[in-house]
């Protein structure tokens, strides 16, 4: 077995990852991949520009103004292309849509899904920079990264806060949202937002170009994962309710619950859309406007692998007389 690394950038990541290592997809291409261990931006960077990482689970913003300083930082493939979340506020907030979070105050925590609440909210008429909310941070972040300067601080859910009245409001997804509600906090369902994010493959370009044989196994034996994740869902939950549990212990409804949530939207040919690559560009303008303008979006996207895959009928073949909806 071939040694290969994949740290994730956040631990939701972990609710596919479990799966597809329990698959025994990755070990029938010979590969021993270590996934479970968090990494932070810098160290990412670090570790992929050095070689010392093969892949990781991320960055999403911050590259895009690395590359205009000389990263060679590549996507291969993005597993999800929008951020499906909820709403959650308490029962007497008199927050009934996303209009009415105007005037209150509004949780986060994460520096992408701060990002993504930026824009999300921007996109529907509510502009931070005019103050039409309060942005109330859970952790604060090294100037210029992606990184928090407590990265050991164990922080509480965010529900937690609006639960308490230290917030009026939450963006939050499965299963955050299904303990919410179970504690008795009111969950509004809102439209998803397009966005790279969740488990894109990263790499360097100088070894994609040296490697491109290990790299398209480790794509054929994620593809076969995900494929994993979507058709042998009883599995997959069992899984998930045995092997997730950052963001608590599931019982069986809600692990069938999250299954089905995640299976929906995973793409089974991992290639990214249009829509999504512009929003995230949109979110590397704001973080980083001189470096990131001068960079062309697509410029950080390598697809051939896919490409070829795709053509060669490999991804179709995993599904049998059933072709992939995503």
């Amino acid at each position: 077995m071939q040694k290969v690394h994949f740290p994730y950038r956040s631990s939701s990541h972990l609710m596919l990852m479990h799966v597809v290592a329990e698959s025994g997809s990755w070990e029938k291409h010979g590969l021993d991949v270590e996934y479970d261990y968090k990494i932070g931006s810098e160290d990412a960077q670090a570790g992929i520009n050095s070689g010392e990482l093969e892949f990781c689970g991320g960055n999403h913003v911050s590259t895009y103004g690395l590359r205009a300083r000389g990263s060679k930082w590549v996507y291969l493939g993005q597993t999800v292309n929008n951020v499906y979340h909820s709403l959650v506020v308490r029962p007497d907030s008199g927050i009934e849509s996303v209009g009415d979070i105007r005037g209150k105050k509004l949780g986060g925590v994460g520096s992408h899904p701060i990002l993504n609440n930026w824009l999300y909210l921007k996109q529907r008429g509510l502009d931070q920079d005019r103050d039409d909310y309060e942005l109330v941070m859970q952790e604060e972040y090294k100037p210029g990264t992606m990184d928090p300067l407590e990265p050991e601080k164990k922080l509480p859910p965010l529900w937690h806060w609006v639960r308490d009245g230290k917030i009026d409001a939450a963006f939050v997804g499965m299963p955050s949202s299904l303990f919410a509600k179970q504690a008795g906090l009111k969950v509004i369902d809102v439209e998803p937002l397009p966005m790279i994010q969740f488990s894109s493959i990263s790499t360097n370009l100088d070894f994609v170009q040296k490697h491109p044989d290990l790299c398209e196994r480790f794509m054929k034996g994620l593809l076969e994962g995900i494929a994993f994740f979507k058709t042998r869902p009883d599995q997959a939950i069992e899984i998930l309710q045995r092997r997730y549990t950052k963001a608590g212990q599931m019982n069986r409804e809600q692990a069938a619950l999250t299954h089905a949530s995640v299976a929906s939207v995973l793409e089974s040919k991992m290639f990214p859309t249009m829509q999504a690559i512009s929003n995230v560009y949109q979110e590397a303008l704001r973080q980083d406007p001189e470096d990131a303008s001068r960079v062309n979006p697509m410029a950080l996207w390598d697809l051939h692998h896919l490409r070829r895959l795709d053509d060669a009928g490999f991804i179709d073949g995993l599904y049998g007389n059933q072709p992939p909806s995503h």
